[in-house]
């Protein structure tokens, strides 16, 4: 690690030192957007780390914001405070890479502040993964377009200014590759037409998981990013980058629960003796240290290779298997130390334990890692 990506880890520690667990509890309990927590990370620079300078960002890249998002998870923020700045930090790669002069001027330099929010919409009930299949339709009306469709698990889109929304401008029938025929469009959550509702879920309550409804929706040309037909190519410059981001952020909710369990491992004494002097407590403990170091090494691999410009499938996938299991693993025998305890609200590691799940299903499920590996990296025949 480079003196300069200590010092952000350092910092971005320091600042998320002012917001503890009773902070995110609250806020988990409450489902409230943390809305002193998204400022000061504003304030500081941190959400627009990875935004090129000319446009107020910090032009930094992948390895320092899974830097700056290990270590706001590994505060005890988990994925509510990850998630609160996730996509701001991001979110708006296809846009940087992609979108017209006019759009990156319009929104980058107010995303990099903080002064506007960013939501993602991809994911259809009636799709799931299989992105090919969506079925919400933007038609071209002049200088406009029409969408008409729903989207699920939209993050933050009760308090998006923005949806960077992917729809479907050529149907599926009619385009001679299924990734053809996609358009994304940076859409005004506000406009006559789309609407949000909160998913009840188990976890990350602070950051609402939306289903967002477009309904005869009017967005400029100028807000399509990119090429009409091209939506699906643009998705995939981000998608390693994504993976790597979420692994950090599963690493550092890992770290989170093994402190607290070190922590009581060491102070809880049961049998005239500390339980840490019990290999059944011990062992476990190191093992998920063990996991968690694994899994920061394949990180900053990824991330190395991601920020030079090279190849990284696998590399960028294996480190979101590794991560969200050893992120797992570690939340799972935190609350096993804790033993009763660990189950009440009081001691912090039951939220870590069901945050510490979502790495494991988002942005795609450990099984479509384990085919991708099979298939690209095994040369094993496609199984699906």
């Amino acid at each position: 690690m480079t003196d300069d990506l200590t010092l952000i880890r350092e910092a971005v520690a320091a600042t998320c030192a002012r917001f503890g667990d009773d902070y995110w509890a609250s806020a988990e309990l409450e489902h409230r957007f943390p809305v002193e927590f998204y400022d000061t990370m504003a304030a500081g620079g941190w959400i627009g780390i990875a935004i090129p300078e000319r446009y107020g960002g910090g032009g930094r890249g992948v390895t320092e914001a899974a830097a700056v998002l290990e270590e706001v998870a590994a505060s005890g923020a988990c994925m509510n405070g990850a998630s609160a700045i996730h996509l701001s930090i991001f979110g708006m790669h296809p846009v940087v890479l992609h979108g017209s002069d006019d759009l990156r001027e319009r929104f980058l330099p107010r995303v990099a502040d903080g002064s506007m929010h960013i939501a993602f919409g991809v994911t259809e009930p009636d799709a799931g993964t299989d992105t090919t299949r969506i079925a919400t339709r933007a038609q071209r009306d002049g200088d406009h377009y029409v969408i008409t469709g729903r989207k699920v698990w939209t993050t933050k889109a009760l308090q998006a200014d923005r949806i960077l929304l992917l729809t479907r401008t050529t149907p599926l029938a009619e385009v001679s590759r299924p990734t053809d025929g996609m358009t994304l469009f940076l859409v005004d959550r506000h406009a006559p037409g789309v609407d949000a509702r909160a998913i009840p879920k188990m976890g990350r309550n602070a950051i609402a998981s939306c289903e967002t409804t477009y309904d005869e929706v009017r967005v400029p040309l100028g807000d399509r990013v990119g090429e009409e037909g091209k939506g699906f190519r643009y998705l995939l410059d981000g998608l390693n980058a994504e993976r790597i981001l979420i692994a950090a952020e599963a690493v550092g909710i890992g770290r989170a629960a093994l402190r607290a369990a070190v922590r009581y491992a060491n102070e809880r004494v049961v049998f005239d003796r500390p339980i840490g002097k019990n290999q059944g407590i011990s062992f476990p403990l190191a093992q998920a240290h063990a996991q968690l170091r694994a899994a920061q090494l394949m990180i900053a691999e990824a991330a190395r290779l991601i920020d030079a410009g090279r190849p990284c499938g696998e590399e960028a996938n294996l480190a979101k298997y590794l991560a969200a299991e050893a992120g797992f693993f570690a939340a799972d025998r935190a609350v096993q130390t804790f033993g009763g305890f660990g189950y009440a609200t009081e001691y912090h590691v039951e939220r870590y334990f069901r945050e510490s799940r979502l790495p494991r299903l988002a942005p795609i499920s450990q099984e479509l890692v384990l085919a991708y590996v099979a298939e690209h990296v095994l040369g094993l025949p496609r199984g699906y």
